[in-house]
């Protein structure tokens, strides 16, 4: 028998704050619901169509979540008929909520290699709060206590000075922090995370004799930026011990360039606007003057030949924290980092 539309919707919810995709959505909510007990073998479900109109979904999208549920042995459908549950039996092991402050190249390397990892037998909702410390709030506020595990990046352009208060409400054994540990959270709790003040130093120690050929090393650090802080500790700790003049700039677009000059830039926007300088300048880059970008990214092998990087492994985060999870460990793992040498310097 068909679900009224009264019963499809308690079944099947679609969150249009959530980034993972509706399809997955479709396959998690039926899955849930069955783990709660609100559907039956045998039981009907809309057709593809139907499923369609019901949630301003794609067609495609549709029958992408309803491919999965059969793969997964949930789902069965007679020609004529339509779809019905088929076994009612299926658990998932783990449902994760997952919060990024962005959506980005290297964010997306850490999401696939984790996911990829934990398989099927996850439910991955993941949300972005793109840095704003209220919505961030939000999100763990509402939905909190619907997970076997909550896995957390926290970084925000202001405000956030109650994230350790909030976060430590999450039961310890179930939180994974990734990218950056959060002063103030206690608890046995599992973390993948950036040493920021030493990685840049180690880094750069590394680079020492490619850096000897230029006069002036100068960061670029906009003043409002969920950058850590301890990356500007680390660079003026090496520049100190290794006796290298060094800057700190605030505002790239008002640098002016000269010979001599090695930039480590840590947004991509100032990635171009450096760039552009040089050519301006007419400057060979890796020649008269360096640039050194932060985080590695597949444009940054192309650019001038290649830009050279500072980097954590970010495939390598993603499944330490699955390892992790899947283990149910609560160890505090530091990520790898690297140099990537290229032609920029």
């Amino acid at each position: 028998m068909k679900q009224t539309v009264r019963q499809v919707f308690e079944i099947i919810q679609i969150d249009e704050y959530s980034t993972t995709p509706k399809y997955k959505q479709i396959v998690n909510s039926v899955i849930a619901a069955l783990e709660k007990g609100l559907v039956k073998t045998k039981q009907g479900l809309p057709s593809i169509n139907e499923l369609s109109m019901l949630y301003d979904i794609s067609r495609d999208t549709a029958e992408k979540a309803y491919n999965e549920l059969k793969k997964l042995g949930i789902l069965g459908s007679v020609p004529g008929k339509g779809f019905y549950i088929a076994s009612a039996s299926y658990r998932q092991k783990r449902r994760i909520f997952l919060l990024f402050n962005k959506l980005s190249p290297h964010k997306k390397i850490i999401y696939d290699a984790m996911v990829e990892m934990l398989g099927e037998e996850t439910a991955v909702d993941f949300y972005i709060y793109n840095n704003n410390f209220r919505l961030f709030k939000e999100l763990i506020q509402n939905r909190a206590g619907h997970y076997t595990h909550y896995v957390i990046i926290a970084h925000f352009l202001e405000g956030g000075e109650t994230a350790a208060e909030l976060i430590n409400q999450l039961p310890k054994d179930q939180l994974l922090i990734l990218d950056k540990l959060v002063p103030g959270v206690e608890g046995p709790y599992a973390a993948v995370y950036q040493d920021f003040e030493r990685d840049i130093f180690t880094a750069l120690a590394e680079g020492e004799e490619l850096l000897r050929k230029y006069q002036v090393l100068k960061l670029v650090f906009p003043l409002y930026t969920y950058h850590a802080r301890e990356i500007l500790i680390g660079f003026q700790k090496f520049c100190t011990e290794y006796g290298f003049p060094y800057k700190i700039i605030s505002d790239v677009s008002k640098e002016v360039m000269s010979p001599g000059d090695v930039y480590i830039n840590l947004m991509e926007d100032d990635l171009v606007t450096l760039v552009k300088q040089a050519k301006t300048n007419g400057y060979r880059v890796g020649k008269e003057v360096g640039i050194i970008s932060y985080n590695e990214n597949p444009l940054k092998e192309i650019i001038l030949d290649g830009i050279t990087v500072l980097s954590t492994d970010f495939e390598a985060m993603g499944k330490q924290a699955a390892e992790l999870i899947l283990n149910n460990s609560t160890q505090k793992l530091a990520n790898p980092f690297r140099l990537i040498v290229r032609q920029s310097v």
